[in-house]
C-alpha cells in the first residue's frame, strides 16, 4: 500500500518557519538562498532573505545538486546535537567513565571555555555540563549501592565531602534515598541526535524502553507513564545499550539497516502489547492500515483502539507505528509529526533523502 504524500507544507508555511527560526522542520527541509548560493537550516540565525529569494529542499543532497553550498553558521550537513570537535575529547573521557568530576578549572586548563560547554549542554541536553556529570555520578552510585557497597564509601568516591550532601543530591535525582536503593529501579536516559531531530532514549537492564522525539507534545505524559509502569526514576547517564542504539539508528537513516537488533521493552496493557508486537511484523518498506492491524490481532472492530495504542507507542522508529496509514492511503496520526512520518516512509521506499 502506497502512502499519499500530498500533505507537504507549502512555500508560505516554510518561509514563515524560516522567519521564526522554527525547528519544527529540522532535518526535513532546508532553505536555499538564491542571492548568496548558500543553503541553511530553517532555524539558522543568519539574516533572513526576502521570500522571492529562497527555495526549499527536502535534503542536503538536492540543495547541493542545485548548486548551493552549506552555511558556515548553522552547518546543515551536521546532525543536530552532534558534538563539535573541540568538545569530543571531553565527552569521550566521560563516556569511558574516567571524568565524572571535571571542574571549570580543568576545562580552562585544556583551553576550553566552561561557558561554551555550558551553553552547548543547555541547548542540546537541557542541562548544564556539571548537572550532567552529577547525574552520571549518582547513576553510578545507585548501581554500586545496589550491588552491596556502603553509602558512606560511595559518598566520598563520588566527590562529596559529607554523607548528608550526597544523600540530598541522590534523593533529588532519583526520588529516593541511597539506603532505599535495594529493590528500586532507575531508567537511564540520554539524548541522541538524528536527521529528524534529537530523540530522548531510555534504557533498563532489559533493553530500550523509550525512544521519542524531544519536541513531541506527549513526551512529558510518556515519561510520567514510564515512572509509574516501571516504578523507577529517570536519570541521565551512560548505558550499554545507548552506543548500540546510536549505531543502529545511523545505519537505518543511511539505508543500511532494515531491522533493529537491539532489545526493546514493550510494557503496557495486554491490548497495547498485542498492538505493538503486531507493528513489529510490518516489513520494512511496507505499510498497513489500522483496519488491517486490528484484523491481524483478531479484533476487527477495535480500529480506534488500535490507533490509540499506536499513539501510545513509546519506542518510535524501532516499533514502526509510522508504517500504519489510513485505509485511503493518507498519512494520519503520528506523534512525531506527519512530516517525520512522510520522511520515514520515503526513506524506507528507497527515495534518496540525503
Amino acid at each position: 500500500m502506497k502512502a499519499n504524500m500530498n500533505s507537504q507544507p507549502d512555500h508560505n508555511t516554510l518561509y514563515s518557519a524560516l522567519l521564526q527560526k522554527d525547528s519544527t522542520f529540522e532535518g526535513i527541509y532546508l532553505v536555499g538562498v538564491k542571492t548568496t548560493g548558500i543553503f541553511c537550516r530553517l532555524s539558522c540565525t543568519a539574516r533572513k532573505p526576502k521570500q522571492e529569494n529562497v527555495e526549499f529542499f527536502n535534503s542536503a543532497r538536492n540543495a547541493l545538486l542545485n548548486g548551493y553550498r552549506p552555511c558556515k553558521i548553522c552547518h546543515p550537513l551536521e546532525g543536530r546535537g552532534t558534538a563539535p570537535d573541540w568538545l569530543k575529547p571531553i565527552l569521550e573521557e566521560v563516556a569511558a567513565g574516567n571524568a565524572y568530576r571535571i571542574k571549570d578549572y580543568d576545562l580552562r586548563r585544556r583551553g576550553i571555555d566552561p561557558h561554551r560547554v555550558r551553553r552547548w549542554f543547555k541547548k542540546n541536553h537541557g542541562m548544564t555540563f556539571q548537572c550532567y556529570l552529577r547525574s552520571l555520578r549518582i547513576n553510578q552510585a545507585f548501581g554500586r549501592i545496589k550491588m552491596g557497597e556502603k553509602v558512606t564509601a560511595m559518598a566520598f568516591d563520588s566527590g562529596y565531602e559529607s554523607i548528608s550532601g550526597f544523600s540530598e543530591t541522590f534523593k533529588k535525582t532519583t526520588g529516593f534515598s541511597p539506603g532505599e536503593s535495594t529493590g528500586k529501579k532507575v531508567i537511564t536516559i540520554t539524548r541522541i541526535p538524528t536527521p529528524l531531530g534529537t530523540m530522548l532514549a531510555g534504557a533498563t537492564d532489559e533493553g530500550i524502553c523509550l525512544l521519542e522525539f524531544t519536541d513531541r507534545r506527549m513526551l512529558e505524559t510518556q515519561l510520567s507513564r514510564l515512572r509509574q509502569i516501571f516504578k523507577a526514576e529517570l536519570v541521565p547517564g551512560i548505558h550499554k545499550y545507548f552506543e548500540v542504539l546510536d549505531k543502529e539508528l545511523k545505519e537505518y537513516f543511511e539505508g543500511k539497516r532494515k531491522e533493529f537488533d537491539i532489545p526493546v521493552v514493550l510494557t503496557g496493557t495486554p491490548f497495547q502489547e498485542k498492538a505493538w508486537n503486531q507493528l513489529l511484523k510490518i516489513p520494512y518498506g511496507k505499510t498497513n492500515s489500522y483496519k488491517k492491524q486490528a484484523d491481524a490481532i483478531g479484533l476487527p472492530n477495535a480500529v480506534r483502539a488500535v490507533a490509540k495504542a499506536n499513539g501510545d507507542n513509546r519506542i518510535a522508529i524501532i516499533v514502526p507505528c509510522h508504517r500504519v496509514i489510513g485505509e485511503n492511503g493518507k498519512l494520519t496520526g503520528y506523534g512525531g509529526g506527519l512530516w517525520r512520518k512522510q520522511f520515514l516512509l520515503n526513506l524506507e521506499a528507497g527515495d534518496s533523502l540525503f
